[in-house]
């Protein structure tokens, strides 16, 4: 039995107002980056996201560009899967195993599309020029800790 409102309406629970706007949002489900028709992916696809700030300065620090792709906020970066193996990836960039894009309205748009076949950024010039640019150390150059 609902609640009656002073004004003789039927008052909502605070259960109800929440599901309600949860409604309104548009749904973010998580997508794939898709690599173009013609190109081979033989290692597999990951994708690490950068600020989108940071796309520019990127870009020219590296000796090849694969596949880009962005939106408003990120870019994304294909590499070979398994590129997270023994690397700290400095924040604030985010790795996405099997270049799942999580939680986008809508798939990022690819901006950057390399000349051959295969549609990988090389993995180490990426966290170099990264870490550069975040001031990060890499993981390989730290002190060890007994």
């Amino acid at each position: 039995m609902g609640v009656r409102a002073a004004s003789g309406g039927r008052a909502m629970c605070l259960d109800t107002l929440v599901g309600l706007q949860r409604g309104l949002r548009p749904v973010a489900t998580p997508r794939r980056l898709i690599v173009p028709d013609d190109m081979t992916a033989p290692l597999g696809c990951d994708a690490v996201a950068i600020p989108a700030r940071f796309g520019p300065l990127v870009m020219p620090r590296l000796p090849r560009v694969g596949c880009v792709y962005a939106d408003e906020t990120h870019w994304w970066w294909i590499v070979p899967s398994d590129s997270d193996y023994a690397l700290e990836w400095p924040a604030p960039a985010r790795y996405a195993t099997g270049a799942v894009v999580p939680d986008m309205p809508s798939a990022p748009g690819l901006i950057h599309r390399p000349d051959g076949m295969v549609p990988y950024t090389p993995p180490i010039p990426l966290y170099l020029a990264l870490c550069r640019l975040t001031g990060t150390t890499p993981a390989w150059s730290r002190p060890v800790s007994a």
